[in-house]
């Protein structure tokens, strides 16, 4: 899949709220109430990106839990990335936090 443009990312950066470009990746931070609460979402990620078979980066930070995506083969931002981002986004607002 073909690395994005620095002018493409910043275009597609519109569609997923939140989320920045940096270091050759796009991530966002998400904050719960509660540790089980960023964990069980986590699982819940990670059921899509295997589904996907594209695998973001994830750090937890207590109740704070960062995904960060970038098309490692590909040497950058690719549309899989935003299509992650995408799926997140919406897994993250079905939850209603």
């Amino acid at each position: 899949m073909a690395k994005l443009s620095p002018e493409e990312i910043a275009t597609r950066l519109k569609s997923v709220a939140g989320w920045h470009y940096a270091e050759n990746a796009i991530s966002k931070l998400y904050r719960f109430k509660k540790f089980m609460d960023g964990i069980h979402f986590i699982d819940r990620v990670a059921e899509m990106a295997e589904a996907a078979d594209h695998h973001p980066d994830i750090f937890v930070n207590y109740t704070r839990v960062t995904f960060t995506c970038s098309t490692h083969d590909s040497g950058g931002v690719t549309e899989k990335d935003f299509a992650l981002a995408g799926e997140i986004e919406r897994a993250f607002k079905a939850l209603g936090v």
